[in-house]
């Protein structure tokens, strides 16, 4: 378009930049018009038109421009009638012009702009498709609408360390479930709810989506704001919901995450809605028989246990309890070989990195490494010269952090001394003794 003229590659650029202005689309396509540039007019006038379909001006402007010649057309010859047999102008008869075809026109410049509207889901093309809601979200009634993962590819054996959890998990959960004979001969139904706690950044969505992948189960993982609504009656519907959707689809494991907000103790919840919350929650873990919920299996994570309703963890429901502690010696050096994997390392011994970080949760672990990462790039900044991540970074960086888990100990060691009602929390009192912590 070496032809152009500066002005017109102005407004070119300026539409470019501010696609929406439908007073400039129509004052650069009247300067097509003026310059004899139809087709390029045509094609302006059509986007403005798409912006704006109720503006008379763009209206008007599109009529112009499709009835003016396009380019490489030659006007047609005029012929020898008298001025006296001339059809009269509308200004002479008082009649007006014929109405301009709008469907003609959208066909010419149908490869220039694509249609307005989507589709109409009830033409052929679109019947198996379901009308949306008034937000476009779907029909909230369809159970489908809730996502659930396919069974992954994690397995326990991804879990570094940990063989004392991984060994419960086991001969609590997960052998019954993988062996369909004995599970029949003992009379074991294919359900089951298991709720994990311990402090916060130790793994236990990690080990949630590990049996998921052990039972080759879909994982559904549902957090307080997939469930809360602000209408009466639909957090409520959103918790059955979600439990139709699992026994659609079973075997699946649906993930309670934070169970202490969605399951919290009645008797000091304030508010009404989570109340009812968690009596619908008791509802469909029950299921109106035991076998509606074959092959559903309910895990939990919490950081504060003593918080959760204690309906929930009845038999029948939540009834089996696993305490998930920070990582051991093998599992810390598993999650600091993994977070340090693509970084510029350098004869790391890891060995000394995994001593001095005991009672680290793998969130501190990986804090640890980040911050290594820092001290070595604000080095090679200062200096000019860029250098690898050593052990003396990493030591450095575990030395400033302080343990996380170190104040969930503090709080638990008074349930463990006074509120361990039915032996609920002997795993916990075992370590904090192991560790001369009580």
């Amino acid at each position: 378009m070496s032809d152009e003229s500066p002005l017109i590659r102005s407004l070119r650029a300026a539409v470019a930049a501010a696609p929406e202005d439908v007073p400039l689309r129509l004052h650069f396509t009247e300067l097509l018009l003026a310059e004899g540039r139809h087709n390029e007019a045509v094609a302006q006038a059509a986007v403005a038109l798409q912006h704006a379909p109720g503006d008379e001006a763009v209206r008007d402007l599109m009529v112009r421009a499709m009835q003016l010649p396009t380019v490489g057309t030659p006007p047609p010859a005029p012929t020898a009638t008298p001025p006296e047999a001339a059809a009269p102008s509308p200004a002479t008869d008082g009649t007006q012009p014929p109405a301009f075809d709008w469907a003609a026109a959208e066909q010419e410049v149908a490869g220039v702009v694509g249609p307005r509207f989507a589709a109409d889901p009830t033409d052929a093309g679109d019947a198996t498709e379901a009308p949306l809601t008034a937000d476009g979200s779907g029909d909230p009634a369809d159970a489908s609408a809730w996502d659930i993962d396919a069974p992954g590819d994690v397995r326990l054996a991804d879990v570094g360390g940990m063989q004392q959890v991984k060994d419960r998990l086991d001969a609590a959960f997960l052998a019954p479930m993988r062996n369909p004979e004995l599970r029949k001969l003992y009379g074991k139904s294919l359900r089951g709810g298991l709720l994990l706690y311990g402090p916060p950044g130790c793994g236990k969505t990690f080990i949630a989506r590990a049996v998921a992948g052990e039972l080759g189960a879909g994982f559904m993982s549902v957090s307080l704001s997939d469930i809360l609504d602000m209408y009466v009656g639909t957090s409520e519907k959103n918790v059955h919901d979600i439990f139709e959707a699992a026994r659609r689809q079973a075997p699946c494991v649906v993930f309670l995450d934070e169970l202490d907000a969605l399951g919290a103790k009645r008797s000091r919840t304030q508010h009404g809605g989570l109340r009812n919350v968690v009596n619908q929650l008791l509802t469909e873990l029950d299921g109106i028989n035991a076998a509606q919920n074959e092959g559903v299996f309910v895990l939990a994570a919490t950081n504060v246990p003593w918080d959760v309703d204690l309906a929930l963890r009845r038999p029948g429901r939540l009834d089996r309890t696993l305490l998930v502690l920070p990582p051991d010696a093998p599992a810390r050096e598993a999650i600091l070989r993994y977070h340090l994997r693509e970084r510029p390392i350098e004869s790391v011994d890891l060995g000394k990195i995994v001593k001095v970080t005991e009672d680290f949760s793998g969130a501190d672990l990986a804090h640890v490494c980040e911050s290594a990462a820092e001290y070595a790039l604000l080095d090679s900044a200062r200096s000019g010269t860029v250098r690898m991540i050593g052990t003396k970074d990493l030591l450095n960086a575990a030395k400033q952090i302080k343990p996380s888990s170190e104040s969930w100990f503090a709080s638990a060691r008074n349930v463990a001394m006074f509120a361990n009602d039915g032996g609920v929390y002997d795993d916990l009192v075992a370590y904090l003794k192991k560790k001369r912590k009580l």
